[in-house]
């Protein structure tokens, strides 16, 4: 009875942990979508298609194979990766929106430029 109620309550452990797994790599993958492309590049984060392609795989590879494998945690890793490093320098360049909103294209590093007036 014991044995059966630990079981159950480990396998609904693991599917949220799976469920967790797949919404954190499906944000990270709508996230690098919608970013600019040459923000990738000025960033010197790779490329867009580059990031799409690993973040698509490790959105795949959490729906498909159980969290105990190994192929899960390396989709994590690469999620992790993008999260921490990639995302904030993407964020940095574009001015925090992706491309949804922003300054002007008059701006520059420490506001609208307005001509010397």
């Amino acid at each position: 009875m014991v044995d059966e109620v630990l079981m159950q309550g480990f396998a609904n452990f693991m599917w949220l942990l799976s469920l967790a797994l797949i919404v954190f790599s499906g944000f990270a993958l709508v996230d690098a979508a919608v970013r600019r492309e040459d923000a990738y590049r000025a960033a010197d984060k790779k490329t867009k298609p580059f990031w799409l392609i690993i973040l698509g795989l490790a959105f795949i590879v959490n729906l498909i194979f159980n969290i105990l494998s190994f192929l899960p945690i390396i989709g994590l890793i690469a999620t992790i990766v993008y999260m921490v490093d990639v995302r904030p320098a993407l964020r940095q360049i574009t001015g925090g929106g992706g491309g949804r909103r922003g300054g002007s294209s008059s701006d520059g590093p420490y506001g609208p430029y307005n001509g010397g007036r």
